[in-house]
């Protein structure tokens, strides 16, 4: 056993992610820029949710990502979770990335089993999202929304969770130097909130304490 097999996560997941959503964002795309800030600072988030499936492989956890489709008018071809806006009929958060997950991925609510919270984060696009993390039992089918989702892929845990991968990017921005993490893989270029997200989920689970 690792500290990246579905036990092992089971096992680090008690007490380190969060039984609850927490209240207040905890992380934003703001965190590496506090001189170029793009979070309006008087108004009020969009509440979303996206999951974060892990699936149990013979070598591991994998994170299950989306790739957007490069024709859309916001955040064309970029990686992502499964999730959206939260509906005002949705329960609460868990229903609303789990309805997500099954429209954007095909995957049904059947196969996912939600274990905990990250930190909420806060998006450049002013969202504070709830992440949920579930292990997702193998067996599914993938169907992508032809109309918005390009592919789902996975990624192994172990190279996610290797600070060393974590690596700092920026780009310019209205005249200012705006910073963000980013994880390339095998030319997926994971970055933004997503990373951000990610790096969440090592600082409560993997970071050495």
């Amino acid at each position: 056993m690792t500290a990246f097999d579905e036990a092992a996560f089971r096992t680090r997941a008690v007490g380190r992610l969060h039984a609850a959503p927490p209240r207040t964002h905890g992380f934003s795309d703001d965190d590496l820029n506090p001189t170029a800030r793009m979070i309006p600072e008087n108004e009020e988030p969009k509440p979303a949710a996206v999951l974060v499936p892990l699936v149990p492989r013979p070598d591991g956890l994998h994170l299950l990502l989306t790739e957007r489709q490069p024709h859309l008018r916001s955040h064309a071809g970029q990686i992502a979770f499964p999730g959206g806006r939260i509906d005002d009929t949705d329960a609460d958060a868990v229903a609303a990335a789990l309805r997500e997950t099954q429209e954007e991925t095909g995957i049904a609510p059947s196969f996912v089993e939600p274990i905990g919270f990250l930190d909420t984060y806060l998006t450049s696009t002013n969202y504070r999202v709830v992440p949920v993390v579930a292990l997702v039992r193998p067996g599914f089918t993938v169907v992508p929304e032809e109309a918005e989702v390009k592919d789902v892929f996975e990624v192994p845990l172990v190279f996610l969770m290797d600070p060393a991968h974590h690596e700092r990017h920026s780009r310019d921005w209205q005249g200012l130097t705006r910073y963000y993490y980013a994880m390339p893989w095998q030319g997926r270029y994971i970055w933004g909130a997503t990373a951000g997200m990610i790096r969440n989920l090592y600082r409560l689970m993997y970071e050495p304490k």
